[in-house]
C-alpha cells in the first residue's frame, strides 16, 4: 500500500525517482538576485514596471528555479557559467561587487542634500559621482525627481490656496518633505534601494 509523503519536493518524479530535490533559497539567495535587478534597473536593462515587479517575485522566490525566470535576460552570463547539470540545484549568480561605504554617503547625501539645496542638492551629486557608481545614479536621479515633485506641487498648490484640494495636497507635500529624505538618507546608509512614494519622475536613466 502506497504511503503519502505530505512534504513537497521540489525536482523529484512522483515515482521519487533519483532527481536531485531543489534546496530552498536563504535570505542572501534572494537578497543577491535583487540586487542584480537592481544593478540592472540602473543599467537601463528593465523599466520601473518591469523592475517592481521583478523584484516584488524575487523576494516571494522560494526555490532557485523561481528566480531564473527573472535574471535570464538582464544578467550577463560568462561561457564557462552557462552550462547546467541536469536536476542540480540552481544557484542565483553572484552580485558584481558590495556596495561600498563611500557610495553609501553620496547616495545618503543625494537626498538629505535637498534640504538645504532642493532639487540643486541630488543633481550635483548626479553630476559629481553618477557616472561612477550606478548605486549613486539611481539615488541621485530618485531624490532629483522627488524635490522637482516637491517643489512644482508646492508652488502650484500653494499658488492655487483659494482651492481647498491643491492647498491641502501642497501642506502634505511639504510635511512629507520634512522627513522622507532624512529617511531616504538613512536606508541609503544600509544600502538599500529607495523608492518615493507619489512621485514624478521625470529624470531617468540614459
Amino acid at each position: 500500500m502506497a504511503v503519502h509523503d505530505p512534504i513537497p519536493r521540489p525536482g523529484r518524479g512522483p515515482a521519487g525517482g533519483s532527481q536531485v530535490p531543489q534546496i530552498r533559497l536563504t535570505h542572501a539567495d534572494r537578497d543577491a538576485a535583487a540586487e542584480q535587478l537592481r544593478q540592472a534597473f540602473s543599467e537601463g536593462r528593465l523599466d520601473e514596471e518591469e523592475f517592481d515587479e521583478r523584484i516584488d517575485a524575487a523576494l516571494k522566490a522560494k526555490f532557485p528555479a523561481d528566480l531564473e525566470p527573472l535574471l535570464r535576460d538582464v544578467v550577463p552570463v560568462h561561457p564557462q557559467q552557462t552550462a547546467r547539470v541536469p536536476g542540480a540545484a540552481q544557484a542565483p549568480a553572484v552580485p558584481e561587487g558590495p556596495v561600498t561605504g563611500a557610495e553609501r554617503v553620496w547616495g545618503a547625501a543625494a537626498h538629505v542634500s535637498g534640504y538645504l539645496l532642493l532639487p540643486l542638492g541630488p543633481l550635483l551629486v548626479l553630476l559629481l559621482q553618477g557616472d561612477t557608481s550606478p548605486f549613486v545614479r539611481r539615488h541621485a536621479m530618485e531624490a532629483l525627481n522627488y524635490q522637482l515633485t516637491t517643489v512644482i506641487g508646492c508652488i502650484v498648490g500653494f499658488g492655487l490656496f483659494f482651492l481647498v484640494l491643491p492647498a491641502i495636497a501642497a501642506v502634505l507635500m511639504l510635511l512629507g518633505w520634512m522627513f522622507l529624505p532624512a529617511v531616504a538618507g538613512l536606508v541609503t546608509l544600509l544600502g538599500s534601494g529607495w523608492k518615493y512614494p507619489f512621485t514624478w519622475r521625470p529624470v531617468k536613466d540614459r
